[in-house]
């Protein structure tokens, strides 16, 4: 606390400064904010530290004296989360042999990698080798990568991430861990190995996966504190690109090099090949909080119904140093969402809009939307009064943009209140730029989608300079120690897309209450009956 204390104190003095050389309150307002949540003294705020909890206090003085009402457990701000963490103990052990018994060897750290399973913290399997492309089950589509193959009672192997011909939400939807495991569990497998492709690999290299191998994974506890796991198919290995032709054999560059096509077309096969996996995870309980504050609606009637504002607070924690730094402060990820979060909510407490707005700032989300997916299915107010959300997360503030990325916005009604809003800031609405990244199921508000709750997450655009510029972050700065304050951080873009948000904010509030497009993909799967 004492040097939670100081910070605040620097803080604090370095205010009047601030003031002197900006003209926008808004800009002084989430520079103080982002200096306090991506500081040295946080240590990369990872959900269940000490120093999390040192920025969730942080959160909830901000609430306090911005006028919030406290929304989370018992009167407080604060909702428990009760969170179950997992990681590998070791290496594991891969042993991969033809149908000879000939041993094919695989290396740690080049090849593959394991992870933790909270379900089977000492878990050993040996099965058959199953290829089946993507394991793409689309009907939609007419398109099922499992026809004509068995893989009852055998380890599937597929490709990570789906084909491109499909709509870039709806990949996101079906690139997901969840939706791909799901896939191979109903068809009968015992186990899950994923193969990086060609693109995940220039996204998100093996190397820097290998860097965070022994960072906890998490979920939530459930009332009879047993880890809530939406799908029980242990997924057992992560295979390298480098690592391909090892299992998928003299094939494994056209096999690749078919992946990136627009169709993915990839026809799976029997491997001859044997796997036993060997892993074994620690595992241990931790706690860790949502901070959740209201602002009440203006209208008797409406007031009882909720917009919700998410972003989450932490972020990776300490890592294996990058040249010489080991603490990753999530500057951009997502100190500059939670800041831009609270400055909305300071710009509506003046003439609060007619709905209420909940503001939540969650736990977790580097563990897999963990804290979002707590509140969405425990909420603190009605799941029914819930009538949309608007995710702030990791808004790229390196530059002056000019267009957003409004994911999901037109799968509901959402969308023309978001082009009203960008068109008063003379702001214009792209398309998704990246398609390959998934980032429709990446980001908190698919957690809230997943329970039939319309969603809209904005990006900061491509246009004047954002592509170089969120390029340059994605390669030098995710994930790492170098997302932090010496980047030249544009605090004015900051309050840009804080009064962009909370004009959103207020035309969701204030308008109809917004529904699915008929016949939403989304609607489909998500909100039948809602």
């Amino acid at each position: 606390m004492k040097g939670v204390l100081k910070l605040l104190t620097i803080v604090l003095l370095a205010a009047p400064c601030l003031a002197q050389s900006a003209d926008d309150p808004s800009a002084v307002r989430i520079k103080a904010d982002m200096a306090f949540l991506a500081s040295d003294t946080l240590k990369g705020r990872e959900a269940g530290t000490p120093e999390y909890d040192m920025a969730a206090r942080y959160v909830m003085d901000q609430m306090k004296q911005i006028g919030l009402q406290p929304a989370g457990d018992k009167g407080g701000y604060f909702q428990h989360v009760p969170l179950i963490a997992d990681r590998p103990k070791d290496e594991g052990k891969l042993t991969l042999t033809d149908e000879t018994g000939k041993v094919i060897p695989l290396v740690f750290g080049q090849d593959y990698l394991v992870g933790g399973d909270v379900l089977h913290p000492n878990l050993e399997i040996r099965a058959p080798l199953v290829f089946v492309g993507y394991g793409l089950v689309a009907p939609e589509h007419g398109r099922d990568d499992y026809a004509g193959l068995d893989v009852k009672g055998k380890i599937v192997v597929a490709l990570s991430g789906a084909p491109k011909f499909l709509q870039t939400e709806e990949r996101a939807y079906y690139r997901s861990g969840r939706v791909k495991l799901k896939a191979a569990l109903d068809h009968g497998a015992v186990g899950y190995v994923s193969i990086g492709t060609l693109t995940g690999e220039r996204l998100y290299p093996f190397a820097n996966i290998v860097r965070q191998y022994k960072s906890w994974g998490m979920t939530w506890r459930k009332p009879d504190g047993k880890p809530f796991v939406a799908v029980t198919l242990p997924q057992l290995a992560g295979i390298s690109v480098a690592g391909a032709p090892k299992l998928l054999g003299v094939d494994a560059v056209k096999i690749l090099a078919a992946a990136e096509t627009q169709e993915g077309a990839i026809k799976g096969f029997a491997l001859p090949l044997t796997l036993k996996v060997e892993t074994h995870t620690e595992v241990k309980n931790f706690e860790s909080e949502n901070i959740v504050g209201l602002l009440p609606g203006s209208d008797p009637k409406l007031k009882n119904e909720y917009v919700v504002l998410s972003g989450h607070l932490d972020h990776i924690g300490i890592t294996p140093p990058v040249k010489g730094d080991s603490i990753n402060n999530g500057a951009l990820d997502n100190a500059s969402g939670v800041a831009t979060t609270l400055e909305v909510a300071r710009l509506l407490k003046a003439h609060p809009p007619r709905r209420s707005v909940l503001f939540l700032i969650d736990t977790a989300e580097e563990k897999g939307l963990i804290g979002a997916e707590y509140f969405a299915r425990n909420p603190t107010v009605p799941l029914s009064a819930i009538s949309a959300d608007v995710d702030l997360d990791m808004p790229i503030l390196t530059y002056e943009f000019t267009d957003v990325v409004a994911f999901g916005a037109d799968r509901s009604s959402i969308g023309p209140s978001v082009r009203r809003a960008a068109a008063q800031m003379n702001i214009k609405l792209s398309p998704d730029p990246m398609p390959d990244e998934g980032i429709f199921t990446r980001s908190d508000h698919y957690r809230f989608v997943e329970q039939g709750v319309p969603a809209v997450f904005l990006a900061t655009g491509y246009a004047n300079g954002g592509k170089a510029a969120t390029e340059f972050f994605m390669r030098t700065n995710y994930h790492k120690p170098s997302d932090d304050l010496s980047q030249p951080i544009r605090y004015d873009m900051g309050a840009k897309f804080a009064r962009l948000n909370a004009a959103i904010t207020r035309e969701l509030a204030d308008g109809a209450r917004p529904s699915w497009n008929k016949g939403d993909f989304f609607a489909a799967k998500f909100a039948k009956g809602r």
